[in-house]
This record gives C-alpha cells, sequence and structure tokens, in this order.
C-alpha cells in the first residue's frame, strides 16, 4: 500500500524531480558508487587498450611524414629534415615505440618484424629523398618519394594488422572466441 501511495501521492512531480536529480549529479567528475565498477578494466585489457591507443595515435603521426616530404620536393625543407638524423629508424615517434614499448606489447607477433624492417627501410629512403633535393636531382626525389609513399601505406597496414592481432590469443596466435550474433527470431 505504502508503494502505491509514492507513485499516486500530489507530491509525486517533485518527488521524481528530486530523484532524477540525486540519480545524476551536478558534478560529473565523480561517479556514483553503483556504477564505479563500469570503469574498471583489469590487466590484460588495460594493457591491450592502451596498445591499440598508442597504435592509432602512431598511425597519425607517421601519416605526418609525407605531406612533409613532399613539402621539401616542393622546395619548402624543414630544417628537422637532415638525412643523418631521418636515417636513424629511432628518430621517430613510431620507430622509438618499435624500438621500446612496442617491442614489449608485440614483439611475439610476426607482423612486428615485418613493421621494423619497412620502418627502417623507410627512413632510408626519406633520407635519401631529401639528399637527392639538396643535390638537385627532382627526378630522382620524385622517384625516391613514391617509394616513401609506398613504404608508408604498407606501415599504416602492418600497424592496423597489428591492432588486429591483440585480440588473438597470444598463446596460440587463434583468434579469441566470440559468441555468434543470431538474427532476431532465429
Amino acid at each position: 500500500m505504502d508503494m502505491l501511495k509514492r507513485f499516486f501521492s500530489s507530491s509525486g512531480a517533485a518527488s521524481s524531480k528530486q530523484r532524477a536529480k540525486a540519480e545524476r549529479p551536478e558534478d560529473w567528475s565523480t561517479v556514483p558508487a553503483l556504477q564505479a565498477s563500469e570503469l574498471v578494466a583489469f590487466g590484460d585489457e588495460v594493457s591491450r587498450l592502451s596498445v591499440e591507443f598508442d597504435i592509432e595515435a602512431l598511425i597519425v603521426s607517421h601519416e605526418r611524414w609525407l605531406p612533409w616530404l613532399w613539402q621539401a620536393c616542393e622546395g619548402q625543407i624543414d630544417e628537422q629534415l637532415r638525412p643523418d638524423v631521418i636515417r636513424d629508424d629511432r628518430s621517430s615517434e613510431l620507430g622509438a615505440w618499435l624500438h621500446d614499448a612496442g617491442r614489449k606489447a608485440l614483439g611475439h607477433l610476426p607482423t612486428y618484424d615485418m613493421l621494423l624492417v619497412r620502418n627502417r627501410y623507410f627512413h632510408l629512403k626519406a633520407a635519401e629523398l631529401i639528399t637527392q633535393i639538396e643535390q638537385g636531382d627532382m627526378v630522382m626525389a620524385e622517384r625516391t618519394f613514391r617509394q616513401c609513399e609506398h613504404a608508408s601505406r604498407q606501415m599504416v597496414l602492418l600497424l592496423k594488422e597489428l591492432k588486429r592481432g591483440l585480440v588473438r590469443n597470444p598463446a596460440s596466435g587463434t583468434p579469441a572466441v566470440r559468441k555468434p550474433v543470431l538474427p532476431a527470431g532465429a
């Protein structure tokens, strides 16, 4: 009976507004205790999400190289584009990550080694490109730029493959088991 009184009392409208306000805190930086567990991720999941985030950021970072190199082909050479610096594949964010955190997180995947080799090749070609521009050999520079473009596309594909590899079981190398989604009425 008390329950019916709560639903049909004259102060019901005010009560529902108060309840809504209590359920929705004004300070959005805190989470109600009942929902706090929804924010928890555990061990391997946190590592996987962190690496996925790193890979997305590295793709964006790497994709900045081609416009930068193309500007150099058009005569706008940035001071940072020095062949002796670019030649080192650790000089980019991606290269530094691949030789440190990336090796720890993904070194066991076959795609990792392919990406490492492709990154070295990209840096060698980018250094060669700048050297050719400095020597005024624009025909060879354009050809080398195309090689950089090709290597870059391959690197982005390999990064995406590494990201997909994160959902695989590292011990067996087989995809994680997922429940099939059945269509409605099946």
